[in-house]
């Protein structure tokens, strides 16, 4: 018995308490780094402080704390609006082909790296780029649209990047759902699009929170898009700590933004935790 349980620790317990240690060391190493004194020109650090934590009371990290969370719940909407459809036709088609073309179309941009996308963005949203041209193509706008270095167009590509993690969350999501339920209520008079708004969408609730705090939790902490598409124009917490890291050297004010950072992430977490038991509790009582 001993010896069964000792090859199971080894092959996939003890690589995840290695991780978990690691991290924890990590997250241990940012926040003592957050009440340090910042030492101009070095990458030593000085005594305790609450100095910069102080600091943030200023009207541009306030915008740039308004533009993460902002710019992440925008994202994580528009990738719910766009994926639910793609999602609901991955689990319901009938026709191999078209799941086969769906799947592909949803999971590809996974296996392209994050920069290689945004730079195609760049591309995509520039002032001579595809989106501008097909515009005055079709004589839709006299001049090119600014569409990069704006919130909207960071916007545009981090719902890109996000959709195919939200369509695999909702995916599953939907492939649980009792279809007796549904032919119940349909049997009973209801139409197609009441089924779907009385009985599937508040079975997949569950996973359109998971999907919703996934998407926002990854935004938090974007970079490269907001950074290359928003030209410096568009701040979240993450470029800032960026520039504060490697511009400047001020390690301990960048240690206190990604805390900040982390510290809402895990907060919006714990909130949509909170809010899906509490979905589950009632669906299971009705």
């Amino acid at each position: 018995m001993t010896s069964t349980r000792r090859p199971f620790f080894v092959t996939f317990l003890a690589p995840a308490v290695l991780t978990a240690v690691i991290l924890v060391a990590a997250l241990f190493e940012v926040m003592q780094y957050s009440v340090r004194e910042y030492i101009p020109g070095s990458l030593n650090v000085g005594g305790l402080t609450l100095d910069n934590f102080a600091r943030i009371n200023k009207p541009i990290y306030w915008g740039a704390l308004f533009n993460t969370f902002y710019m992440s719940l925008l994202t994580a909407l528009y990738s719910l609006v766009l994926s639910y459809p793609v999602a609901f036709a991955l689990v319901r088609t009938e026709r191999d082909w078209v799941r086969s073309i769906l799947i592909a179309l949803s999971i590809t941009p996974l296996f392209t790296g994050e920069i290689v996308r945004t730079y195609s963005w760049m591309l995509m949203l520039g002032s001579d780029g595809f989106v501008n041209s097909l515009l005055q193509g079709l004589s839709l706008t006299d001049a090119p649209l600014q569409i990069m270095y704006t919130r909207f167009g960071v916007v545009i590509a981090l719902v890109q990047f996000s959709m195919p993690v939200m369509i695999i969350l909702l995916a599953t999501a939907i492939s649980h759902v009792d279809r007796d339920l549904e032919k119940a209520a349909a049997n009973l008079g209801a139409a197609p699009l009441m089924v779907f708004w009385k009985v599937t969408l508040p079975l997949t609730a569950p996973g359109i929170l998971s999907g919703v705090v996934v998407v926002f939790a990854w935004t938090m902490s974007a970079f490269s898009t907001p950074q290359f598409i928003g030209g410096g124009k568009i701040l979240m917490i993450s470029n800032l700590a960026y520039l504060q890291g490697f511009s400047t050297l001020n390690l301990p004010f960048a240690a206190t933004l990604s805390l900040i950072a982390l510290v809402a992430a895990l907060g919006s977490l714990a909130l949509v935790k909170s809010m899906t038991g509490r979905l589950e509790k009632r669906l299971a009582l009705n």
